[in-house]
């Protein structure tokens, strides 16, 4: 009876137990989707971006938030970057919404297409998109000079911006054809598996067509105008989203959004990839290695050189380089250093210092917004790079009027004194060195002579007051 009993009232505990974690776990399940994630991006689109980005929206996931907001402010970037985000985005099991804020910033080229694949595409006011037309890397052909009847008078009407009055840019080469329609047809399936305007969509990636906040949402482009944070939350709740798993209604009133911040790999990734950083570890990769050449044994020169270059390779195969500009560094590189072996009196070290300035100039294509070299940089290192040749070149003219200090060139006309009397042969000093001399005339000890030949180990010597030669 006893053994009953407390089998009875373990029983009844356990349910309680359970009961009670029920009630526990009701409410945390109805407070876990008013969370939020905030992701920023700002700036060129390049490959720290993507990385920061696909990482957060997979953060996200595994955290089970209710909503990502991807706030964005951005000229455009590169296509592979771009494309990675999209893909993050498609498959996203949370609802990402693109924001482009605050006012006065912008979605062109890369960002449109990000806007499109949103789940919710959002602008603030006084803010566009737009722009999207491909740019090849190593730059893209002059504009052709706009046909008879192609200009557009009202191109600028219903809010939209951009060299809309030349018409339609017809493709140059099969390349470039290949890439826009690629371009096309990529931003028309976005804009039909969100519901967007696709017709719009291409005319952004055939013509560059550009559209203000208000003017997109008119034109089905973007989905929600809003100012601030709040408004975004507030507009946003009630919306249905739908999702691969199905759809889900959106509870944004009262969420709280928590700013997810880039870490240590993204941060390493971006000053890695900046285009500033990249060339100066070209740079520094090149000289190191040449360094440990000329000083077989040095060891940190070497170390430091290929790590710095095995670092700018890396940054160049995620940046767009024109490898036409790379070669010219290099082979200025080369003739600069080519200049301290090979004395050309300048010659080879200022063509050095042209190639590597124009290989400089062009050596990040300045078509893909954001990714261009500062010219404060390239005159900087120039100036030093010009200013070490034109050292090496002032020391070895100057070495050139020298007096010759060894050899046997050293002693013709080199004083010497008598260490005895003698007719013809005898000895004297040269240099603090006894030497055997021959002499035409009498010499006296301790007269003062100069060496007018040379003859193996003999020396010819004259008095100084002598003209003979």
């Amino acid at each position: 009876m006893r053994a009953f009993a407390l089998s009875a009232a373990l029983l009844l505990t356990l349910m309680a137990g359970a009961a009670l974690s029920q009630q526990d776990d009701a409410p945390a399940s109805d407070e876990e989707p008013r969370r939020g994630v905030l992701l920023e991006i700002n700036g060129p689109i390049g490959p720290a971006t993507s990385d920061y980005i696909v990482r957060g929206i997979e953060r996200a996931a595994e955290e089970r938030v209710g909503l990502v907001v991807l706030q964005m402010d951005t000229p455009g970037g590169l296509d592979t970057a771009m494309r990675d985000i999209i893909k993050a985005i498609l498959s996203s099991p949370v609802p990402v919404v693109t924001w482009v804020a605050p006012s006065g910033s912008r979605a062109a080229s890369a960002g449109t297409y990000i806007l499109y694949a949103s789940h919710v595409a959002a602008m603030a006011p006084a803010t566009n998109l737009g722009a999207a037309t491909p740019v090849p890397v190593g730059g893209s052909p002059p504009p052709a000079a706009p046909r008879d009847g192609d200009g557009d008078k009202d191109g600028d009407k219903d809010g939209e911006t951009g060299d809309d009055e030349a018409g339609p840019r017809e493709p140059r080469s099969a390349p470039e054809a290949k890439a826009l329609n690629d371009a096309i047809a990529y931003i028309r399936g976005l804009a039909e598996r969100r519901g967007r305007n696709a017709d719009w969509a291409e005319k952004a990636v055939r013509e560059a067509a550009s559209l203000t906040a208000e003017r997109a949402v008119e034109e089905n482009v973007v989905d929600l105008i809003a100012a601030d944070m709040g408004q975004l939350l507030e507009v946003l709740d009630g919306r249905t989203i739908a999702l691969d798993s199905g759809d889900v209604e959106l509870r944004t009133a009262g969420m709280v959004i928590t700013r997810s911040a880039p870490d240590w790999r993204t941060e390493l990734l971006a000053v890695i990839t900046s285009p500033s950083v990249a060339y100066m570890l070209l740079l520094a990769g090149i000289y190191g290695l040449m360094f440990e050449g000329y000083n077989p044994g040095a060891i940190l020169p070497g170390v430091v050189g290929a790590i710095c270059l095995l670092l700018a390779l890396y940054a160049f195969q995620v940046l767009p380089v024109n490898y036409a500009g790379l070669g010219l560094m290099v082979l200025g590189v080369v003739l600069m250093i080519a200049e301290v072996f090979v004395p050309s009196f300048g010659a080879l070290g200022i063509g050095g210092v042209i190639a590597f300035v124009v290989g400089s100039v062009i050596l990040m294509d300045t078509d893909v917004p954001g990714f261009g070299l500062p010219t404060t940089l390239i005159a900087s290192v120039a100036l030093v790079g010009g200013t070490a040749m034109m050292g090496i070149v002032w020391f070895a003219v100057r070495a050139t009027r020298q007096p010759i200090v060894s050899g046997r060139e050293q002693m013709i006309g080199a004083p010497a004194e008598a260490l005895e009397d003698f007719v013809g042969r005898g000895f004297v000093r040269v240099h603090g060195e006894r030497w055997t001399a021959v002499s035409t005339v009498p010499v006296q000890r301790g007269q003062r002579l100069r060496v007018t030949a040379m003859h193996g180990l003999e020396l010819n010597v004259a008095p100084l007051d002598s003209k003979e030669a």
